[in-house]
């Protein structure tokens, strides 16, 4: 009998995020929450299909959104639909933002913050390929605990700022992607994963 081997991910107790100061949608506090979240003591690999049904663990998973500003100001954010056997099965189908995906032990075993960092890396490697220059920042976290996806993950959001719209999929569930104006993104929320739309709404709406 051939053994089949089973993932284990990257998690945090979500009663410790829950101590650090519990929120519905978007923070902007990264620092205040990774600084914690990654430390040593909190973090542990865990069966992913364990996690997925449990949502007293927050599963850590990077959430990399493209942006590009042409000559005239206009910014543009890279857009993609999942395709039907890519990934996670409750957002099949959904446009999305955000590239990345679960923190693999595969990565790093030595502490929380290096096994983050090498899965990102791992991530946008598999995922898509940046042919451009580009210029990346930590700009916050998603939770969204209304509904059963967003109960056991808590998104960390990347902006990479690209010298170029020159991001293309690697994977080949990423499909009609591309580049496109926010007001356009905006515009079309609802066919977006809820942390898309979150994202879209929080960094990239009109201030009033």
């Amino acid at each position: 009998m051939v053994e089949v081997s089973t993932e284990h991910v990257l998690v945090v107790p979500t009663s410790v995020f829950h101590g650090l100061g519990h929120f519905q949608g978007f923070s902007a506090e990264s620092k205040t929450y990774l600084d914690e979240l990654l430390r040593a003591e909190n973090v542990s690999y865990r069966p992913r299909g364990e996690m997925e049904e449990d949502p007293s663990f927050k599963q850590l998973i990077p959430y990399c959104v493209f942006r590009h500003v042409n000559a005239a100001g206009q910014v543009t954010v890279f857009a993609y639909t999942r395709g039907k056997g890519q990934g996670e099965g409750r957002l099949r189908s959904k446009r999305s933002v955000g590239v990345g995906g679960h923190i693999s032990s595969d990565d790093c075993q030595a502490d929380g913050a290096r096994a983050y960092q090498e899965g990102l890396r791992r991530e946008l490697e598999e995922e898509v390929f940046i042919d451009t220059t580009y210029q990346q920042s930590c700009v916050g976290l998603i939770n969204d605990d209304e509904t059963p996806v967003g109960q056991v993950h808590l998104g960390i959001v990347h902006i990479f700022d690209v010298e170029q719209p020159a991001v293309r999929p690697r994977e080949s569930e990423l499909i009609e992607c591309g580049f496109e104006p926010v007001e356009q993104l905006l515009a079309d929320l609802a066919g977006f994963e809820t942390w898309s739309q979150i994202c879209l709404q929080a960094l990239f709406s009109p201030k009033s």
